[in-house]
């Protein structure tokens, strides 16, 4: 059973999903809104290199939708320091755990004509890659 977890600065929902197969879903859930994975960084891993330090499974993936991000970066240059949109899946017991990052929130620093349509549009994405998940 897929329980929906407490939303703070992303959309959030606990899975059942062992964290391997939980990557896979996300990715394809996130290809089905348009989304695509710039970039992956593998943390657990990076941490023992670096630092030598245990820590559990958690992958962040840097999505990209390139028609938002477009239309964002033509409203605001400075927008491309928010961008790509986080989105982490982590080890939970014998699940996961996947948080998307709210556009709404992040764009909410900037002032720039345009940007609220952009991130509620992402947002609302988003939101439907998180529904997607919570069916999965």
């Amino acid at each position: 059973m897929n329980i929906p977890v407490k939303e703070a600065i992303g959309l959030t929902i606990a899975l059942s999903t062992p964290y391997e197969k939980a990557v896979g879903q996300v990715t394809e859930a996130l290809k089905a809104e348009g989304f695509g994975v710039l970039t992956e960084i593998d943390v657990q891993a990076t941490l023992k290199k670096k630092l030598d330090a245990d820590f559990r499974r958690y992958v962040i993936l840097g999505a990209c939708n390139p028609s938002l991000a477009h239309r964002a970066l033509t409203a605001s240059l400075d927008i491309g320091l928010l961008l790509p949109c986080n989105v982490i899946v982590y080890e939970e017991g014998a699940g996961s755990v996947v948080s998307l990052v709210d556009p709404l929130s992040m764009l909410g620093m900037a002032d720039a004509a345009g940007l609220d349509e952009v991130a509620g549009e992402a947002r609302t994405r988003l939101e439907r890659v998180r529904d997607a998940l919570s069916k999965g």
